[in-house]
């Protein structure tokens, strides 16, 4: 079974508890790591559990994580070595990071988009597959930019 590991600040705490459920009833395992209401926090604290969670399991879970606008969850997400998240706000780029990016962390904007939507997005996320071939030498030489070797 696929780990998911959630988090959300206080602006994505309600999407973030409607997801849940959801992810559950896909049969994956849920781990929440917070926030836990919607009192004032801050994302960065949220997308580095998630991240380093993610980073102990690299082929074997994923990453979610809610915010307002999804945007800065994503750039703190992507200051994680092995991580590769998108902020996605339509099912064709949830898909698409996947096939060509091998995104592991999706972002998502709570006051971007509604909670359909956000289903949507998270299912067309996590039913796309790598599609490696020259999409794989791409992640590696984002790998290369990661580590400073390019």
């Amino acid at each position: 079974m696929r780990k998911i590991f959630i988090g959300a600040d206080s602006a994505g705490f309600p999407l973030k508890e409607k997801l849940i459920p959801h992810l559950k009833e896909l049969g994956y395992e849920v781990t929440d790591l917070g926030t836990n209401s919607t009192a004032s926090c801050h994302y960065p604290d949220f997308a580095a559990a998630v991240c380093k969670s993610v980073q102990s399991d690299l082929e074997g879970s994923f990453g979610i994580l809610v915010c307002g606008t999804g945007i800065g969850m994503s750039m703190c997400a992507n200051k994680y070595r092995g991580i590769r998240a998108a902020v996605c706000s339509d099912t064709y780029s949830a898909k698409m990071t996947r096939a060509h990016n091998d995104a592991n962390v999706l972002c998502l904007g709570a006051r971007v988009i509604g909670e359909c939507l956000a289903e949507e997005i998270l299912d067309a996320f996590l039913s796309a597959e790598f599609e490696g071939g020259r999409h794989k030498t791409r992640v590696d030489m984002m790998s290369e930019i990661e580590d400073g070797r390019k």
